[in-house]
């Protein structure tokens, strides 16, 4: 797919995203579409980009009392030429174990490593929503110059 470098990219926020970001409209546009598989993507690129966002509670949650549906995400994931997770929280937030469960900071880490060495998605631990949403508009926004212009 060929575009002009001038022309900005469009983010696909899947239709299930309960609590999307806001990109800046001076880089991106931002429309709300299904996706094969996680929350975000490029538009041209749905098949290929994508990132999964998790806030700390849900990442915990998921990794520990849904693994296997979420294993079988990471199954989708790992096909993409660029795949990631972004977790809205840092690796002190889990050490220190602000999240709801009884889960061990240990067990939560261990399958993080596990979704980074078993799948090869990386797992990025951002401070917070906001450093996510930025990190989350920058991975989208390289994968589109990259790919799309």
């Amino acid at each position: 797919m060929s575009r002009s470098s001038q022309q900005p990219a469009t983010i696909i926020i899947d239709t299930r995203e309960q609590e999307p970001y806001s990109f800046d409209p001076r880089l991106a546009t931002a429309v709300r579409r299904a996706l094969p598989t996680g929350d975000y993507s490029v538009d041209g690129l749905e098949a290929c980009v994508a990132v999964e966002r998790k806030t700390l509670d849900d990442f915990v949650s998921t990794v520990i009392h849904s693994r296997e549906r979420f294993r079988a995400e990471l199954r989708k994931l790992a096909g993409y030429r660029a795949a990631c997770v972004v977790v809205e929280a840092g690796i002190t937030d889990i050490l220190q174990r602000r999240y709801r469960g009884e889960a061990h900071p240990n067990a939560v880490l261990g399958n993080a490593l596990s979704i980074i060495l078993d799948y090869g998605v990386p797992v990025f631990f951002c401070a917070n929503r906001q450093a996510a949403c930025h990190f989350v508009q920058a991975y989208l926004l390289a994968a589109h110059a990259r790919w799309c212009t």
